[in-house]
């Protein structure tokens, strides 16, 4: 992945190059706006839009109003269960943030800003077809890696 000059609207897609396998390390780093809603961060199969039948390994959803992380997975065309327990939300109206998107073995391990925020364990057996990155919401993007 390539750096990227700021982005306005905060949206940016990018390959990951022959997909994700574990040791893998994604970093998505921006500027949060002042008045957010909400953002995402998605690694799928396909990179349009949501309303594409492609697999998600990861949507990573931020709310701001409700403080809160949702993570879930697509396989099939059917979205699984999602997860929100955090130990701490850690995106600010106004500041800037360092996400680290780990690829293990058995699952995806989140860090925001170096401290370890949540984990998402693989639901999509093949990791290699997550070849898209997508960021999407209410930031400034500085860096995608």
């Amino acid at each position: 992945m390539e750096e990227i000059d700021k982005k306005e609207n905060g949206e940016y897609t990018g390959e990951i190059k022959g997909g994700l396998r574990p040791s893998m390390k994604l970093v998505v780093m921006g500027i949060i706006n002042k008045k957010p809603k909400s953002m995402e961060v998605i690694l799928s199969s396909e990179p349009q839009e949501e309303d594409t039948e492609g697999d998600v390994g990861l949507q990573l959803k931020v709310s701001f109003m409700d403080k809160a992380v949702h993570r879930n997975a697509r396989m099939a065309g059917k979205w699984g269960r999602p997860e929100t327990t955090l130990s701490f939300f850690p995106f600010a109206p106004g500041e800037s943030f360092k996400m680290e998107i780990v690829c293990e073995h058995q699952q995806f391990r989140i860090l925001v800003d170096g401290q370890p925020l949540c984990g998402f364990s693989h639901r999509i057996p093949r990791l290699a077809s997550l070849t898209a990155l997508r960021v999407c919401g209410d930031l400034q993007l500085t860096k995608v890696a």
